[in-house]
């Protein structure tokens, strides 16, 4: 009968035992929620670069984003923004985000081809038609491939923002039609589409960097330069020997809002979303803002002396550099944009 109480007793011991085992696995699996909870509240801070100045719709893009993140995520996520090249010009900036050691950029399509060389197509002069056409293409099939493409090189396409219609500015003397540029030195960007139509057109282009060019065009080593109409009122290229403006709004600047692959996945999926989210509304709000400014910087060059030749007759242009189209790379996909059309 002793040997039943001691079995008995030795039973609900053990049971007790058993029992507070489970307890403490509960109260240990609440610590680590705890710590969990503890790590949800991580903050972050990320840094986003272009080349333009503060007052630039890329700068103001990216502060209303920073702004829209940082209230979304309870302040979990800081965006710092940087202008002027301060992180880096273009090509740093892109080469960063395949590094992660950028976050987020801004940029012209130019530095980015160094990964997808197709996104040179967009640079052929008159190959859109209009703005609205632009951005239909950008936002449809053929940019979602393009920035799939990206996607192997560590860039994540956020949204298709722009830099405007580039205009050719020059201190020599009015624009009205190719015979005009016969000779005249010009300062181009580093991109063999844009050297091979001015070439076309019987310029003699000149590529070089910006930095360059703005000491270029005051020393009289260039004549002439062409960017949208907002880049030449804020970097004042009146004060530059530019006299003359002509429309011919000969490329339509495409623009790129990327955030790097590696910084991405650094962050909470929740904070991933939001983000995403964010970026993906920034090329269209960057986009009104240009049209919006740019006729103000239009007004401003001529309140300043600027002579600016409105009514071209594009048609000239357009057939001067028809030639180009051939010596272009990538056919199919020039082919899909016209006729896309």
């Amino acid at each position: 009968m002793k040997k039943q109480k001691f079995g008995l007793l030795f039973i609900l011991a053990l049971l007790l035992v058993i029992v507070a085992a489970c307890s403490d696995s509960g109260k240990t699996s609440e610590g680590d929620s705890s710590k969990g909870d503890s790590k949800s509240d991580e903050k972050f801070t990320l840094q986003a670069g272009h080349s333009l100045p503060e007052d630039h719709p890329y700068n103001i893009t990216f502060l209303e984003m920073a702004e829209n993140v940082k209230e979304r995520t309870d302040g979990r996520v800081t965006i710092e923004v940087f202008a002027n090249s301060e992180i880096g010009a273009e090509r740093e900036l892109t080469e960063g985000l395949t590094l992660g050691t950028v976050d987020l950029v801004v940029s012209s399509t130019a530095p980015v081809t160094n990964f997808v060389p197709e996104l040179s197509v967009l640079d052929v002069p008159f190959i859109f038609k209009n703005r609205e056409t632009a951005v239909g293409i950008l936002e449809g099939e053929i940019g979602d491939e393009l920035f799939r493409q990206m996607g192997e090189h560590g860039i994540i396409g956020l949204s298709w923002g722009e830099n405007g219609y580039r205009h050719i500015t020059n201190g020599k003397h009015p624009v009205n039609n190719p015979e005009d540029l016969k000779g005249l030195k010009i300062r181009t960007q580093e991109n063999e589409i844009h050297i091979a139509a001015f070439k076309a057109l019987g310029a003699q282009p000149t590529p070089m960097a910006w930095t360059e060019a703005l000491t270029g065009l005051q020393q009289g080593v260039v004549d002439a330069q062409e960017n949208p109409a907002i880049v030449a009122d804020q970097f004042k290229l009146y004060e530059s020997k530019q006299k003359y403006m002509t429309l011919t709004g000969h490329v339509y600047s495409v623009a790129m809002f990327m955030m790097s692959q590696k910084s991405y996945d650094k962050l909470p999926e929740d904070l991933r979303a939001i983000v995403l989210e964010e970026g993906q509304k920034a090329g269209a709000k960057q986009r009104d803002l240009i049209v919006e400014m740019e006729k103000e910087s239009i007004q401003k060059l001529k309140d300043n002396g600027v002579e600016i030749i409105e009514d071209v007759d594009l048609v000239p242009f357009q057939e001067a550099v028809k030639p180009v189209y051939a010596t272009i790379e990538y056919q199919e996909l020039l082919n899909k944009i016209i006729d896309a059309q």
